[in-house]
């Protein structure tokens, strides 16, 4: 059961832009005890068809840059193969660490983003 519910919200998540293999990565490690490296490559399945389903939303929508969308793609397979060789290379305790200060470094960044826009926001009415 919750392997479904995983999938669920992850796919949400996914379906959002934003990132639900965090969230599938955590749970499958954190919480159902699977091993880092197979919990990141478990995402990889997960993450073709979710990824599948949000290009044709998004480009039913006309929301897809397809110039910037085909760098980004072409760039990001080459750091995909140079990650997945470097993943492999480190033992499973230290994956699991480095992929908590990632999800701490991003957590950071969003807070300090929605604080800096709610600041601009905030100056932004009081000026008038």
């Amino acid at each position: 059961m919750l392997e479904i519910l995983t999938g669920i919200v992850s796919g949400i998540v996914s379906g959002t832009g934003m990132g639900g293999g965090t969230i599938l990565i955590l749970v499958l490690s954190g919480f159902m005890g699977i091993e880092q490296h197979v919990a990141q490559a478990s995402n990889i399945v997960f993450f073709i068809p979710t990824s599948i389903v949000a290009i044709i939303v998004s480009t039913k929508q006309k929301l897809i840059n397809y110039k910037v969308g085909t760098l980004i793609a072409i760039t990001g397979t080459v750091g995909a193969i140079i990650g997945s060789i470097l993943a492999s290379k480190i033992d499973s305790q230290n994956l699991k660490k480095y992929f908590g200060i990632f999800l701490g470094l991003i957590a950071l960044y969003e807070i300090f983003g929605y604080f800096k826009e709610y600041i601009s926001k905030r100056n932004m009415h009081t000026k008038k």
